[in-house]
Parts: C-alpha cells; structure tokens; sequence
C-alpha cells in the first residue's frame, strides 16, 4: 500500500468524541502544499510562465504591438537633429539611435538572455552531476581529477576568464576546431564551462553522504551493480537539489550574458540582447533614457523572478518545514 493512501488516525477526539482521521501525504504533496503558500513565490513563477511565452511567440507579440521588427532600421523615426525618439503611442518603449523600435528589441532579447541561460544551465548541471556523482561514489583517482579541476577552475576569475574566452570564440572559426561558431552558441559554452564546477561541487558533497546510507548497503549487498545503485538509488535522491540549485543559477547566467554582451564578447550584432542594448544606451542615456531604461527593468525583473521561485523551491522541499 503506497504512502499516498494510508490514514493515520489521530486519538485526540473532537467535541463529539469521534477520532479525528488524517491523511498522510507523499513527499510531493506536501511539497506542492508548501510551495502554493508561498504567493510572492507562485507570483514570480508566473511572471517566469509569461516571459518564456513572449519570448516564445515573440513575432506574434510584435505583430500585435504594431511594431516593426527589431532590426528594421528607420531613419524617419529619428527627430530633426538625429538623435532616437521617446516612448509614443506607434513606438510604447520609443527608438533607438538607429530608429529601430525598443519594444521589439526588447521582447527578442527575452527570446536571447532564456535561450542561453536556460541552456548553459541545462548543460553545466548535467556535466556538474555527472562528474560530482562519478566523484563522491567512487573517490580515489576520481575523486582527485575532478576535485582538482574543480579547484583549478574556480582558482580564475569566472567573470574575466568567460570574457577572455567568449572574446576568443567570438573571432575567426569559433573555437574546438570550428566545432563552436561565433553567437549564441559560443556565448551558452563558454557559460556553461565557467558553471559546471558549482553544482558538481555540491552534488559530491551529497554523495558523500548518501552512500554511507543504509539503502545503498542494502542494494550492494543484493548484489546491485555500481551504475544501478548510482542512477537508481542516489540520484533519486538527488533531484531535490538539483532542482532548487538550477533555479538559482539561471539568474546567475542571464546576468553573466547580459555582462558578455554589455562588453561586446556575448551575442554579436544585430541579434538583440538586453546587455548589448545598454551597452548602446550609455553613449546617449542623457538624451535616450528609455533604451537603458526597459531592457533594464527586464534584466532586473528576470533575474528577481527567478531568484524567488528559487527561494520558494528551497523553502517548500525543506524536510523541517512545517505542513
């Protein structure tokens, strides 16, 4: 009988005298339980739904603000003088100093900044689980290259050496024998290569532990293989923190993109990237406060949203939690 439907029936009686009779509920329910009492939490998990929708059908949500697209240049929408127009009823987020509309640019860069720090996350956690499991179950040699390389890693600036290599792989060929071509995809390696010591730092840790337990003895001593005890028995286990630990290092990329494009070593033009349009902003920020102003909300917005669900995933799977 699954735990889901077991009943516990509590002995204090209620004013009538008839045993008050509980349901128990399985880790999930009560994570889910926790989790929706958490509003400002679902509230940010709501902003995140709505972002990846606009950055997914972001030629519709262009076609329905009326905008042009966002590197159609027009230089009828600048003023007299030459210099962007501000927010207006055919352009709500104004233009820049090209004249192509803010708004749009704004919205494809929504589509940029969730595409590389959703992948790079995707790929420096599976590499950072990977390494930290083969690490914490099997120790010895293992143990050392990976941790030394772990060490060895997070010995360099992580913010200088993603722009030494992003700068790199932006020229030429790209990088590892043409394999990794200037744009997006150099921008999504060179994060995830500068990410994946963190959650492969924490997940030894917690196979350290969770080998030492009894489950893992029990299974060893049916005679379950190596890869089975690792895949079926602990990572199970693991997937609590890695949840909650990818969560958090979306944030951690989107701001790492925006630095790379702010510096010129993310995405290269025209593609639009909230980074790149500050970067473009703070010549004529006096004059054209709104091409700063919008993608930077977004980027604070974002990154804000993410870290809360972060904080609630955190909260809600806490085993000391109260119901």
């Amino acid at each position: 009988m699954s735990t889901g439907t077991l009943l516990e029936e509590a002995f204090d009686s209620d004013a009538m005298g008839r045993p008050e009779v509980v349901a128990a509920r399985t880790p999930s329910q009560r994570f889910w339980r926790r989790f929706r009492q958490d509003r400002v939490a679902l509230a940010s998990l709501g902003f995140i739904v709505f972002l990846i929708l606009v950055a997914v059908f972001a030629p519709v949500v262009v076609a329905i603000a009326g905008t042009p697209g966002p590197n159609t240049i027009d230089s009828n929408l600048l003023n007299s003088f030459g210099m962007p127009t501000g927010p207006s009823l055919e352009h709500p987020f104004g233009v820049d100093g090209l004249g192509r509309d803010v708004l749009s640019r704004t919205v494809y860069g929504a589509r940029t900044s969730l595409e590389i720090s959703i992948l790079a996350t995707l790929i420096a956690t599976f590499v950072g689980v990977i390494l930290g499991m083969a690490a914490g179950f099997f120790g010895g040699w293992v143990d050392t290259i990976v941790s030394r390389s772990v060490d060895v890693m997070l010995a360099f600036p992580v913010f200088l050496l993603a722009l030494g290599l992003a700068s790199g792989c932006s020229l030429g060929n790209g990088c590892a024998g043409g394999l990794i071509q200037p744009g997006i995809s150099t921008v999504v390696a060179v994060i995830a290569l500068v990410s994946w010591t963190y959650p492969a730092r924490l997940i030894r840790g917690q196979v350290l532990s969770l080998k030492q337990k009894e489950f893992v003895d029990a299974s060893r001593s049916l005679g379950a293989s190596n890869t089975r005890i690792i895949f079926r028995e602990i990572l199970p286990n693991l997937v609590v923190p890695i949840i909650v630990y990818a969560s958090l290092m979306i944030p951690t990329n989107i701001l790492l993109e925006a630095a790379l494009s702010f510096l010129g070593a993310g995405v290269p033009a025209p593609t639009a990237s909230w980074g790149a349009m500050i970067s473009d902003a703070t010549s004529i920020f006096e004059t054209a406060w709104w091409y700063m102003l919008f993608p930077g909300v977004a980027i604070v917005l974002t990154a804000l949203a993410f870290n809360l669900v972060g904080d609630g995933l955190t909260d809600a799977m806490n085993p000391r939690a109260s119901d």
